[in-house]
């Protein structure tokens, strides 16, 4: 059975950083794509990032040159390192593994529980 576990949530001010990890275990973790959603308060959940098996990488226009996904294969964990983070990106944000090692969307079948960012003004 898959389980996602995420960690790094915070509160922190405009213009700081938080580094988000998500440990995976259950199936062979080097094989499957990863990604990052959020969903914020009165709102679809929507994707952030994601990497393949591969470890190409893709972003929301919205988190382009601020984020950075990242996959450590050998602990089973993908970071999301979050930087000029804005109060936009106030969110729950929720790690999922894909279905192959390319595709993982919000039909994923596995999440993790999510971890609450908040951003200050």
């Amino acid at each position: 059975q898959v389980q996602l576990v995420e960690s790094g949530g915070g509160l922190v001010e405009a213009g700081g950083s938080l580094r988000l990890a998500c440990a995976a275990s259950g199936r062979t973790f080097s094989s499957y794509a990863m990604g990052w959603f959020r969903q914020a308060p009165g709102k679809e959940r929507e994707f952030v990032a994601r990497i393949t098996s591969g470890s190409s990488t893709y972003y929301a226009d919205s988190v382009k040159g601020r984020f950075t996904i990242s996959r450590d294969n050998a602990k089973n964990t993908v970071y999301l390192q979050m930087n000029r983070l804005k109060p936009e990106d106030t969110a729950v944000y929720y790690c999922a593994q894909g279905v192959n090692q390319i595709v993982v969307t919000t039909a994923a079948s596995y999440w993790g529980q999510g971890t609450q960012v908040t951003v200050s003004s």
